[in-house]
């Protein structure tokens, strides 16, 4: 399904993935054209708000991101999602 589109994932998961023949990124999240993975506990926020901001603009992810985020961290918590996503984002 990837074909040569590198994968992230968990390190519980990342043997298996490897021996498929996939090549796993130390990265939390990794998008190219219309295929994305994430890895780890922040990979279903990180994939929700790629998909939102590609669908929805940045400030409505963003402002999902924040919903979810937990009590007192939510700044950080959006900012870091955004360090990982914005690169894999059109401009």
């Amino acid at each position: 399904m990837l074909a040569d589109v590198p994968a992230c994932t968990d390190l519980t998961t990342k043997p298996w993935v490897q021996e498929a023949g996939v090549d796993v990124l130390d990265a939390p999240f990794f998008a190219r054209g219309n295929i994305a993975t994430a890895g780890g506990c922040m990979a279903s926020p990180y994939l929700a708000a790629w998909i939102i901001a590609r669908t929805e603009g940045v400030e409505a992810a963003r402002a999902a991101l924040h919903y979810v985020a937990p009590v007192s961290e939510k700044e950080p918590y959006v900012e870091n999602a955004f360090k990982h996503l914005l690169r894999y984002l059109p401009r």
